[in-house]
């Protein structure tokens, strides 16, 4: 099949990634989003490009959470009371992967990608893209009791015997405070994780769509597509006001959204949204480096002039209302680990959809339609491997399959 042109549906890390790097192999391309570049999942998140963290989502611990813990607004992981069968069946299948020898085997797929991953955002600078990642020297994980450290040690140990490159220093309580003084006296014991990378979300994602457009892409926003055609020769995209792309090729790349359109096209894997929040806030002492609290699934992110805080799951439609139960279950655990700052002053309170799979691996490749593509179900690490599935992805297009590739088919 001979593609000169590509419509990408979707202005997210993933799409754009996608894009850009069908532009490295000479074609035209065009973006089209329902609202804009990184309107969703890429714009908000805490930005880690964390390969010692980029594991699967499913593991056995989220079961030891409880049915009582999961229906807790103030829960790292919070499911509404819902009816919503298509929601309890994902969860149910979510559930089923959390097994140790299901999380061990996709431990090893995440490994592979995870040195390979770093890769692809070192192609993204060299081509042009303006805005850079940045080295988290140090990345810290912080947490209030040694017990509560066991357990990252435990799962880096258990990522490291699949295969993953993880290099870590266990760090006392004068120690941590000495490299981020802005903690507060619980925080008594640490790591300090090397290797790890970050990005201010919304600046890369800008450089990003501007560097496709440079290059002769086309980014469109407003542009919500509502149906795909496959007509033999050409694949039409139909928006919901009447508007049609027609290509020779089309990459869905929708996030939480995709199953509407990727379903007739042989794609059973439910992708459902997983969502995250974050705002922002400005400390008296500015922390120039990563701080990830594990034990309350909140991270932190200096974004040049401000600190990004992150965390929670929820699992619920994406286009329910920001819960502020959910902003606030994040300043009550951070708050006395940070006590200097002044979390009565937020800003950007945010809400975004994760595309999630019930088995923790994304979706990347060709479906039964010889023209119609997929790129989503990242999950949490969407921004971690968004440039990797776009090359992937590129080169699947072009006729240069990835072994790796199989593990994520999208018609698995």
């Amino acid at each position: 099949m001979a593609v000169r042109r590509v419509v990408v549906v979707g202005a997210g890390m993933v799409g754009l990634s996608t894009a850009w790097f069908l532009q490295e192999h000479d074609l035209e391309v065009t973006v089209l989003d329902r609202t804009g570049v990184a309107a969703d999942a890429s714009w908000g998140n805490a930005g880690w490009l964390a390969p010692a963290l980029t594991l699967p989502l499913p593991e056995p611990s989220v079961l030891r959470y409880g049915l009582r813990s999961v229906l807790t607004p103030s829960s790292p992981v919070y499911v509404p009371f819902t009816t919503d069968l298509r929601l309890l069946r994902f969860l149910a299948d979510f559930a089923r992967h959390c097994t140790t020898r299901r999380w061990k085997r996709s431990a090893e797929i995440f490994a592979r990608t995870d040195r390979i991953a770093p890769e692809a955002y070192d192609v993204l600078a060299a081509g042009g893209v303006a805005e850079r990642t940045r080295q988290a020297d140090p990345f810290l994980a912080a947490f209030t009791s040694e017990s509560d450290r066991d357990h990252l040690i435990t799962e880096l140990d258990h990522s490291r015997a699949a295969g993953g490159e993880v290099d870590f220093d266990l760090l006392d309580a004068d120690s941590l405070h000495a490299l981020a003084p802005a903690l507060g006296d619980p925080v008594c014991a640490g790591l300090r994780i090397r290797g790890q990378r970050f990005l201010d979300p919304p600046r890369f994602m800008s450089a990003l769509a501007e560097s496709v457009r440079v290059r002769g892409g086309e980014v469109v926003a407003g542009y919500e597509v509502t149906a795909v055609r496959d007509s033999g020769g050409t694949v039409e995209v139909v928006s919901a006001d009447g508007r049609r792309a027609a290509a020779d090729a089309v990459v869905l790349a929708t996030g939480a959204r995709l199953d509407a359109l990727a379903r007739p096209f042989g794609v059973r894997t439910r992708v459902q949204a997983g969502r995250g929040y974050s705002f922002t806030v400005r400390p008296e002492e500015p922390l120039d480096h990563p701080v990830y609290f594990p034990a309350q699934r909140v991270a932190c992110t200096p974004l040049h002039d401000r600190l990004r805080i992150a965390g929670m799951m929820e699992f619920r439609s994406p286009d329910a209302p920001l819960d502020p139960r959910r902003i606030t279950a994040i300043v009550d655990a951070t708050r006395p680990l940070l006590p200097r700052i002044d979390w009565d002053r937020r800003h950007e309170e945010w809400v975004g959809s994760r595309p999630c799979t019930a088995d923790g691996l994304p979706l990347i490749g060709g479906t039964r339609s010889p023209r119609v593509f997929v790129a989503g179900g990242h999950g949490m690490w969407g921004v971690a491997l968004g440039p990797m599935t776009g090359r992937m992805l590129a080169n699947a297009i072009t006729g240069h399959q990835d072994p790796l590739s199989a593990h994520f088919d999208p018609l698995r």
